[in-house]
């Protein structure tokens, strides 16, 4: 048999700073913070996970324990094992039988599954909780000493301003998973989404920034294991630095780095949906991974002075507690080393609320938000809140520091209505239009921060909301209890797919409405990927579990036609700053009269509207009016460099519009959503006095070029 030696040639005390790894000239230098420990151990293995030796971290500066490890390689395999007290019921859960993966590994050797050996109980001993004696070494994926060799940047960030910025939210896998344009072995890859034929179809778009969902080191839940899903979204991270290897084809993070460099070059941001607010250990009686087995008094939320009971903010089991300095700085740490390692542009946070909590409550003075404001890297990068969470007072849209946007699902619900045709939600559209200054008040400007939004990952698609009323969910195997259940969706006269050719083409309307009204808004704009080519995942409105064909872009069943009209409303919005920087010229008068210097408010009958029209819960038509400063329209807008009118009629009856302040060399349609597919035509029709305002449908209209 051979024997497997140690690479260690030397052990000393090395330093506490910084947490985790360094890699140094002669060695390894690892600190782990572990108060309440009694030792910890730096465990080698090779690459068939066989342990080569143990090596006692031989130093403890307060509440870190750390030496300096001499001899070891790039590429080596390792993990912790702690020891202290098992004690579950005061939060202690030490159990040197269990290899615990480093907090702050940047790199582990194969996705995390799920398996009994994670716990550090035995889960088959029933009523009392007792140390599992059980070995786990073959059933953990270890950290791996990084290389020292510096990844070769090609291209600079592309410092994209908030006014110009269109997110695209996708999944790694699923945006190239199906698409035959790119080779089969790197298909659902990092590099999948790095290749030239990704790249080409999100230029073409005139998409300004990809937002991935969750990209750090995952596991999906024994539940869903045990029910044959998986966690295909990734929202239960096991880890904050180590980017997830189901998603490379081998070097997860040579490959992303490849994927963040290519995006950049085309002038792509890169913006990664991060879940800090909860990990996949659980609640107490959840697995044992990394921070649980080391410091889980220090890290996880508890009820006073009670051990045993988790608070879940998250609904995932357990909330990280950001309130104290170690899980602060983790967090920070973390955020740092994805700018600086993997130079992303920015971050969303999956339920911003549970960050911004200091004791119990959220405050925008959180020692979070306070800490990224002041630090050089962080304050730099695009900081995204979903603003709530299931704790108390969660719901904290508009709360936000200056700095952050917010999604804005205010403005969601109200578009969604609208057009649904629901009565008495004109006012209140309109408002959603103009950067929902209602909800925004942000700095001294007053300015909005929102990202608005139609479709989200957790929720239908744009196909789905015109096609279904109800969830169909079924697939998850929860009995079709699971998901959203007010998706205000509207399907027309039949759920689901149809041949009726009136109501497949009324929804096609509908959706070119929700994809002009979101590009006709003003703030930051959020656009889910795959809603340009028309995906459907059949109905399902929560599909966190179906990695298959439900989840993943059809690219052979791309509808070309909604395609090339989203690439034309995206480029009308960017033609003209009218439609995104109207909100940052100052506040809005938009009580009463409903106008100010840039925007006016137009009935179908030519005359601007009253606040009687608005509370009017009959009001389904009106058209929106953006120029310049002119305090009257009707008399100077010919001496505007630009002006649209964007014309707006969620009823079931076509109008004639009269259109208000008839330019001198009237007015051309840039967009109709219920003419020739929405598509600009080669000559676009010139109306002066009327313009027949179809059912259910947007129309643009723009100045006429001087003949």
């Amino acid at each position: 048999m051979m024997t497997r030696v140690s690479p260690v040639t030397g052990v000393s005390a090395g330093s506490a700073v910084p947490l985790g790894l360094k890699v140094l000239g002669d060695g390894v230098n690892f600190a782990v913070y572990a108060p309440l420990a009694q030792g910890i151990e730096v465990c080698l293995f090779d690459e068939q996970d066989n342990e080569l030796g143990r090596h006692r971290l031989p130093a403890r500066s307060g509440d870190v324990w750390h030496g300096q490890i001499d001899g070891m390689l790039a590429g080596q395999r390792y993990g912790y094992r702690a020891y202290g007290p098992f004690e579950p019921t005061n939060g202690l859960w030490f159990n040197p039988n269990k290899v615990i993966i480093d907090p702050y590994t940047p790199e582990i050797t194969a996705p995390l599954r799920a398996n009994d050996y994670l716990f550090a109980h035995d889960i088959q001993v029933q009523g009392d909780i007792v140390m599992d004696l059980k070995d786990n070494a073959k059933h953990i994926p270890k950290g791996r000493i990084p290389g020292q060799m510096p990844f070769q940047w090609t291209s600079e960030r592309p410092h994209i301003s908030w006014r110009e910025t269109i997110i695209y939210e996708c999944h790694v896998k699923g945006f190239s998973q199906k698409n035959l344009a790119i080779p089969e072995d790197i298909r659902g890859t990092y590099l999948g989404l790095a290749h030239p034929a990704s790249i080409e179809h999100l230029q073409r778009l005139g998409i300004s920034s990809v937002e991935l969902l969750p990209c750090f080191a995952f596991m999906p839940e024994h539940r869903l294991n045990d029910l044959d899903l998986t966690n295909y979204w990734g929202y239960n991270p096991a880890l904050f630095f180590a980017p997830e290897p189901r998603y490379a084809q081998q070097d997860a993070v040579t490959e992303f780095k490849i994927m963040v460099n290519a995006l950049h070059a085309a002038g792509i941001e890169v913006i990664l949906d991060v879940v800090y607010n909860h990990t996949a250990e659980g609640g107490m009686l959840g697995p044992v991974i990394a921070n649980k087995g080391l410091h889980p008094r220090s890290f996880y939320r508890y009820f006073e002075d009670n051990f045993t009971h988790y608070i879940d903010n998250s609904g995932c089991g357990n909330s990280v507690n950001s309130h104290h300095p170690y899980a602060l700085k983790l967090i920070l740490d973390s955020m740092r080393h994805w700018m600086t390692e993997y130079r992303v542009d920015g971050f969303r946070f999956d339920l911003a609320a549970s960050l911004g909590r200091e004791k119990w409550d959220f405050s925008p003075e959180a020692s979070f938000f306070k800490a990224i404001m002041q630090d050089p890297i962080l304050s730099t990068a695009k900081l995204i809140a979903e603003p709530w969470d299931i704790g108390r007072h969660g719901y904290q849209l508009g709360h936000f520091p200056e700095s952050w946007y917010e999604c804005n699902d205010k403005f969601r619900d109200t578009v969604r209505s609208f057009w649904r045709g629901d009565q008495g939600v004109t006012g209140d559209f309109a408002t959603r239009l103009m950067g929902s200054n209602d909800v925004f008040h942000k700095g001294t400007m007053g300015y909005s921060a929102t990202i608005n939004y139609v479709t989200y990952h957790d929720g239908f698609t744009l196909h789905d909301l015109v096609s279904y009323n109800n969830r169909h969910n079924e697939a998850n195997k929860e009995h079709n209890m699971d998901g959203h259940g007010h998706n205000l969706s509207f399907n027309h006269g039949v759920e689901g797919a149809t041949k009726d050719p009136q109501i497949i083409a009324l929804r096609a309307r509908q959706k070119r409405n929700f994809i002009a009204t979101l590009m006709m808004s003003q703030g930051a704009l959020h656009f889910l990927g795959g809603d340009e080519i028309g995906r459907s995942q059949g109905g399902n409105n929560n599909a966190y579990c179906q990695d298959n064909d439900i989840s993943w872009l059809q690219w052979a069943e791309r509808d070309t036609q909604l395609e090339a009209f989203t690439r034309q409303v995206i480029a009308l919005r960017k033609s003209s700053s009218l439609f995104s920087d109207m909100v940052l010229k100052g506040q809005l008068n938009f009580q009463s009269p409903f106008s100010s210097d840039e925007v006016h408010w137009y009935r179908p009958d030519g005359y601007l509207m009253e606040i009687k029209d608005w509370h009017n819960p009959i009001t389904q038509a009106f058209a929106m009016l953006l120029s310049s400063d002119i305090k009257d329209p009707a008399v100077n807008l010919h001496l505007c460099d630009e002006y649209y009118l964007v014309m707006f009629n969620a009823s079931d009856v076509d109008l004639e519009f009269t259109l208000p302040a008839n330019p001198i060399s009237g007015w051309v349609s840039l967009c109709d959503t219920a003419r020739n597919d929405g598509l600009l035509p080669e000559e676009p029709a010139v109306a002066r006095d009327l313009y027949l305002l179809m059912a259910h449908s947007l129309v643009v209209l723009g100045k006429a070029q001087k003949s």
